[in-house]
């Protein structure tokens, strides 16, 4: 019984960590930006020399991507708000540990200490480092990311920087646990200087409740089928255990 039972445990599992990405899709359905992620399950082979190995084919699941379905874009105008157009554009960030990842989101902010940076506090990236904006009194930001300040003196609008906008299409990449998008084994994406943004506007989660709800349901009772397995491996073991027991 043992190689239903551990088959079993390996769905049992996966079936976990599915519903904790559905879970974590569902909870992110109003944050700004964000990617479904989608989990792909699969059998994974075991190799060896012997019987016991080649019978058993347990669960495996992986979180293999994200939707990259556009969210939908809703009107703010708020200066500081913008929305990637297109499907492959991507605004650069530095990441929490200093390298070079990529996002959705644009609820820009300025820090105390005057850095672009993004709502959940990831610096933003222009052509030449972190944008960092001098005391201002009015903020614009054009359909090609440059961003332009009038200064708190007054006098012509000066340009500060440009958002490096980059472009994911044909690059292997991959989404972290931070939201981040990031190229699989390292590496950084190809500037796109065809990509514009949407000023005054943001792009919303591209999570779809309805399916999201759908997939729950079905994963659950997956689960509950499969937790059914393990409690008939169970019975089976009791009775051909009693079968072996010899008469008092």
């Amino acid at each position: 019984m043992d190689k239903l039972v551990y088959t079993a445990a390996t769905g049992l599992r996966a079936r976990m960590a599915a519903q904790a990405a559905i879970a974590n899709n569902m909870a992110n359905a109003s944050t700004t930006g964000f990617r479904a992620d989608r989990v792909v399950f699969d059998q994974v082979l075991l190799k060896g020399g012997g019987t016991q190995l080649e019978a058993r084919a347990p669960a495996g699941e992986e979180v293999t991507d994200a939707d990259r379905t556009p969210g939908a874009i809703g009107q703010t105008g708020r200066p500081l708000d913008v929305a990637l157009v297109g499907r492959d554009a991507w605004l650069t960030v530095q990441a929490a540990d200093g390298s070079e990842a990529y996002t959705r989101r644009g609820d820009l902010e300025v820090a105390p200490s005057g850095v672009l940076q993004t709502g959940d506090g990831f610096i933003v990236q222009g052509q030449s480092g972190p944008i960092t904006l001098p005391p201002y009194k009015s903020l614009t930001i054009a359909a090609d990311g440059q961003v332009s300040v009038v200064p708190s003196a007054g006098g012509e609008p000066q340009v500060v920087d440009r958002l490096k906008l980059v472009s994911a299409k044909g690059s292997d990449t991959a989404k972290g646990l931070d939201n981040l998008l990031r190229v699989r084994g390292g590496g950084t994406l190809p500037a796109d200087e065809d990509a514009t943004v949407q000023s005054g506007a943001l792009e919303g989660s591209n999570v779809d409740m309805t399916q999201a709800l759908v997939d729950m349901i079905e994963n659950q009772r997956s689960y509950e089928m499969t937790a059914g397995l393990m409690k008939s491996a169970k019975d089976m073991d009791e009775s051909g255990a009693s079968l072996m027991r010899l008469p008092s």
